[in-house]
């Protein structure tokens, strides 16, 4: 249990008390006059806490208690393949010639770090069905602009500048049309059609000869794999457009099926997904984009080859669309990603799409008869179920969300995607036990009966937390940033 009554650090704080050594200066101090504008040279100490080193500790461990991740409990959030991260990942990522190499060492010195970058390039290759792949992307949505720019680049090399569309379902995550907008395109919704799919005539409808691209999810974000996509490949084709994969949702079809053989020109992953490196917190991630051939010349430079000598960094790329992130991208997650894939082998990463997916049937029609199930079909990696019979009793998605948190649990993604009313998307990926699947949809059905029979119970949740219920509206835009330390007057 949490210590609510846990004080800030600076209410810790006693004068004179120190947490901290320092040896005696061994260097010749220096004239910070000499070096620096006056404006710029503290005058006075800085008001920092005075706290000895076990108030500090037990600080910093009971704030790390507050906080929810894959290693302290389920983590159910649809679209985003919360999973468990291989402490062995972190391991090799620690080795010394991965952790301690200097992005500007030369090339002869890190041919190891370069043949595990372009090993693992060759690998995402193979799963994806791709020709080439760069590993400079930061993250998804990173992976998403550097793609768009790609196909913007081959468009305006043929001479289409017309082409200044890119097509987006009406399921698709929120990222693909801001990329698309970042990128210098208009985005145009596509709508879905009474089974969760692309709506087939609205495609055929919209595309035309100002048609960049379509960017789509398979399966998409309703959990549905998108069964015509063939189809959807050669409508998109016909008028002389690119086909682009969101690869968030790669941990459904990994081994299985790949975005280059359903007709996909590009794709960007996850490593921090799908690939189990760590997740959340702002970083770090890592989205590579794989291309078929006639994209290839896009690709951002330098571009990581493989000859007789070994490997180097290609930098003549003249219709390159340039450098997206600095040195090999987020190396460490490369690492893990690939120390994930070569432990896992073919048959290891087939086993963990197989029962992602058995995971998510399996709670899906354990929950179905206490929620509304929108679609009513086999689902893939994750599914959405609607809470608006649990909404027209008084108690909203957001309420049962905020109770979950009294179970121990992270709550599922919610209101999205947004042709599902009172959403709740549940993604229980492949590393979760049957046990911890039960326990969630108890902890579920729990809630449902409580609707039904003690509502304020769940509206007024969260009732074991830290912090309560929160005013969200007013967090939003009126976010207190830092700590403002209060005064009194004796």
């Amino acid at each position: 249990m949490h210590n609510d009554n846990q004080p800030l650090i600076f209410e810790l704080s006693t004068e004179g008390r120190v947490g901290y050594s320092l040896s005696e200066l061994d260097v010749p101090a220096v004239d910070l006059a000499a070096i620096l504008p006056s404006e710029f040279i503290r005058t006075e100490e800085a008001e920092l806490p005075e706290v000895s080193e076990l108030d500090i500790m037990r600080h910093y461990t009971a704030l790390s208690r507050r906080n929810h991740g894959v290693d302290s409990g389920f983590y159910p959030l649809g679209s985003c393949t919360m999973k468990y991260n291989p402490k062995i990942n972190e391991s090799v990522a620690r080795f010394a010639g991965f952790a301690n190499i200097h992005p500007l060492q030369d090339e002869s010195t890190v041919q190891g770090a370069l043949e595990l970058m372009y090993d693992l390039q060759e690998h995402l290759i193979e799963i994806t069905g791709m020709d080439e792949v760069t590993l400079q992307p930061a993250a998804g949505a990173h992976g998403e602009w550097t793609a768009l720019m790609m196909i913007r680049a081959f468009h305006e090399a043929n001479g289409d500048f017309q082409r200044t569309k890119v097509l987006v379902p009406d399921s698709a995550h929120g990222t693909n049309p801001a990329s698309a907008t970042v990128a210098g395109f208009d985005t145009v919704t596509v709508k879905s059609d009474e089974n969760g799919l692309v709506d087939l005539e609205d495609l055929r409808r919209l595309v035309g000869d100002d048609t960049a691209a379509l960017m789509l999810t398979n399966p998409n974000t309703l959990g549905l794999f998108e069964e015509h996509i063939l189809d959807i490949a050669e409508i998109v084709h016909s008028v002389g457009g690119k086909v682009y994969y969101d690869g968030a949702n790669l941990n459904a079809v990994m081994s299985k099926a790949r975005p280059g053989d359903m007709g996909f020109d590009c794709v960007h992953l996850n490593l921090h997904k799908t690939f189990t490196g760590p997740h959340g917190g702002g970083g770090p991630g890592s989205g590579p984009v794989g291309v078929k051939a006639d994209l290839i010349p896009y690709l951002p430079k330098p571009v990581l080859v493989k000859t007789e000598e070994g490997y180097h960094f290609d930098y003549d790329r003249p219709q390159s669309i340039g450098r997206v992130k600095p040195f090999y991208g987020n190396f460490g997650i490369n690492v893990r990603a690939y120390t994930y894939i070569r432990s896992m082998g073919p048959d290891g990463l087939k086993a963990v799409t197989e029962n992602a997916v058995i995971n998510a049937n399996y709670m899906m029609r354990r929950l179905e008869p206490y929620f509304d199930l929108p679609y009513n079909r086999h689902c893939k990696h994750e599914f959405v179920l609607s809470g608006s019979r649990q909404k027209k009793l008084g108690a909203r998605t957001l309420d049962m969300a905020k109770r979950l948190l009294d179970f121990g649990y992270h709550p599922p993604t919610t209101y999205f995607p947004l042709n599902v009313e009172e959403g709740l998307m549940i993604e229980p990926t492949e590393t979760e036990s049957k046990e911890t699947l039960d326990a969630f949809c108890d902890a579920m059905i729990q809630i449902a009966k409580e609707v039904e029979e003690t509502p304020e119970v769940v509206q007024n949740a969260p009732h074991t937390t830290v912090i309560g219920r929160l005013d969200e509206t007013r967090a939003a835009r009126n976010p207190v940033l830092r700590y403002e330390r209060e005064t009194v007057e004796v």
